[in-house]
């Protein structure tokens, strides 16, 4: 018999699933309690972006072996990469952030720029789910779109930026982002070509046998 008193554990940690809805659906007052939390860098990978971050890549992963002709073993080197590359991607821009908050009248503080850097990216995270079928995969361009919406209220917000700077800031903000993600983008495709050649490669060796 089970024990009464014992009480299973959640697949999903509640205050993730928490702190998701209420950035996606009210991204003001979720900014608010998230500048008032006591986080670390760690804090936010680990629970967070480190779990979110999967959700792309893991779908890839399964939809290119469902719809795809992929290996198993070159699908999974694929998700790998991207999935490194995206949290690194993350990483860097709250680097760049707090870097460039000077510049701007705002608060250098780089746990609140890795809370804006992470939390931005919850829309693009979740929608990357989209990527388990192909044909819908451009649907995930909508959580792109509104991670930018989300570090676009998050900003000036956790960075304290002045009223005047709050616009000029996310504009330097979204290219140094646009260009950091564009340079991930092509590391990620030029893995993805090289898989793909490698096994055609070996599917041509494995016929001349």
């Amino acid at each position: 018999m089970t024990d009464p008193t014992t009480h299973s554990q959640p697949a999903v940690d509640p205050a993730l699933v928490a702190r998701v809805k209420g950035i996606l659906v009210q991204p003001n007052a979720e900014w608010l309690r998230i500048d008032g939390e006591f986080a670390t860098t760690k804090t936010l990978f680990t629970r967070y972006a480190m779990i979110l971050a999967a959700i792309g890549p893991i779908a890839g992963l399964i939809g290119s072996l469902i719809f795809g002709e992929a290996s198993i073993i070159g699908a999974l080197v694929v998700a790998l990469v991207s999935y490194g590359l995206s949290l690194a991607a993350v990483f860097v821009l709250g680097i760049l952030i707090n870097a460039l908050a000077p510049s701007f009248g705002s608060t250098v503080d780089q746990v609140q720029a890795m809370k804006v850097a992470v939390y931005a990216s919850t829309a693009a995270w979740v929608a990357a789910v989209f990527d388990l079928i192909p044909v819908l995969s451009v649907l995930s361009l909508i959580g792109a779109i509104y991670s930018l919406v989300l570090l676009f209220i998050g900003l000036p917000m956790l960075m304290k930026t002045p009223e005047d700077k709050k616009v000029v800031y996310y504009v330097v903000v979204l290219i140094a982002g646009l260009v950091l993600y564009a340079i991930i983008g092509a590391a990620i495709r030029a893995v993805t070509l090289s898989v793909a050649a490698s096994t055609v490669g070996l599917a041509g060796m494995g016929a001349g046998y």
